[in-house]
């Protein structure tokens, strides 16, 4: 479980392709304080430590986790998110994220709103309805708060530390980040449901 508060930006360092697939991930956190089997989210996704040393720590990803995140598009450099998984007593500063991705959004604009950038996204149709304004959405692993909501469509807006202390600084439209709906939207629908 994580808070969607990214703590480093790490970079894709080498991928391996051969059964599930392997990525090193260049980071300057550090790795001696992570154990073997470690959590860490990367880019809002739960991945095991399944090596490490100082300066990089590895990670494998199933054909699953490809197919329904952006994990499949990374290439050498590709700039990551990084958070270690909560301990108890920690801070919880953004939402409970559990780094289970539900669906990859597209960025469709960004506009600037002050010193702010206000990002339009494109959710797939089926987790559009978990979306609400002034509710919280992860992505790329960043716990968000959403401004907007028309349709398929919402929007956040991106201070100018989160550009600075993650990858959005970097993002332009077209892109795609992994999207991680509020794990209590989703069960407040599943009850209404069975009503």
């Amino acid at each position: 479980m994580f808070t969607g508060i990214v703590t480093h930006i790490g970079r894709v360092a080498a991928i391996e392709r051969s059964g599930d697939s392997r990525f090193t991930i260049a980071t300057d956190m550090d790795m001696a304080a992570v154990p073997l089997g470690a959590s860490i989210a990367n880019n809002g996704v739960c991945l095991t430590v399944v090596a490490r040393e100082p300066g990089w720590f590895a990670v494998q990803a199933s054909d699953e986790t490809l197919a329904c995140t952006t994990l499949g598009g990374w290439r050498d450099g590709t700039p990551v998110n990084l958070e270690r998984s909560l301990r108890l007593g920690d801070e919880l500063g953004g939402h409970l994220v559990f780094g289970h991705v539900d669906g990859v959004a597209t960025v469709v604009s960004l506009t600037p709103a002050n010193e702010s950038l206000r990002f339009e996204f494109e959710a797939p149709k089926a987790l559009a309805r978990f979306i609400a304004v002034k509710g919280s959405v992860a992505l790329d692993g960043v716990s968000l708060t959403v401004n907007e909501v028309a349709g398929s469509r919402f929007s956040i807006n991106i201070i100018p530390h989160t550009q600075q202390c993650t990858t959005f600084g970097t993002m332009k439209p077209g892109q795609t980040v992994n999207l991680e709906v509020d794990m209590l939207a989703r069960y407040v629908a599943r009850l209404g449901e069975a009503l």
